[in-house]
């Protein structure tokens, strides 16, 4: 059994039918959520952003990303086919803690999720490893690497982080379809591996 046949397991679908996988996309303010989702998704992505305004100036920590003007309200939505019968569904999370009641609707019944890191704000990521730490659901820190940022390699960020073993990172430009495509398909790889453990686990 491969990674991702090991990711389907417990949700087979019948003969012609189609399987969706729900992925979640978290990570700080302005990491690049919004825009990953909308450079992989195949139909136009459901974007619910809205302008920064005075009011969030004490709210939003927009220092090192003074060039943000907007910010995700509610969820980012895109859909992206791995194959035939397989797709993946894509819900980008909003980054701001004022908005965490969203996140346990949003990971319900969730294969797994993407955490973007900015090593601008490396400490943004905090919360949502934590969250997806705390509740067992299989996650992987994707590094978008923006051009003013300083470089760090997959182990120095796994280390700042203090990740569990056997977490990956990966590296990333989050506005390249191609390279946001490689970040999913190393997610369904994890996941895939960590549910085929636990069943093994589970009959053992």
């Amino acid at each position: 059994m491969n990674a991702v046949q090991g990711a389907q397991e417990g949700a087979r679908p019948g003969p012609g039918s189609e399987l969706g996988l729900k992925i979640l996309v978290a990570g700080g303010f302005g990491a690049g959520k919004t825009t990953l989702v909308g450079s992989v998704s195949e139909i136009r992505p459901l974007r619910t952003e809205e302008r920064l305004s005075e009011a969030g100036e004490g709210v939003d920590d927009t220092r090192g990303v003074a060039g943000k003007h907007t910010t995700t309200v509610a969820m980012d939505f895109g859909r992206i086919t791995i194959r035939q019968g397989l797709s993946l569904f894509l819900f980008g999370t909003p980054g701001q803690d004022r908005f965490w009641f969203l996140w346990d609707d949003l990971s319900d019944g969730a294969l797994g999720a993407v955490v973007l890191a900015d090593t601008r704000r490396l400490a943004d990521c905090f919360p949502a490893v934590d969250y997806f730490e705390r509740r067992a659901i299989p996650f992987l820190v994707a590094v978008n690497c923006f051009a003013q940022a300083r470089s760090y390699g997959a182990d120095e960020v796994a280390r700042a982080l203090d990740l569990d073993r056997g977490t990956p990172v990966v590296l990333c430009d989050a506005r390249d379809r191609d390279s946001g495509k490689e970040v999913l398909i190393r997610l369904v790889e994890h996941a895939g591996r960590r549910h085929t453990a636990r069943q093994l686990n589970a009959v053992g």
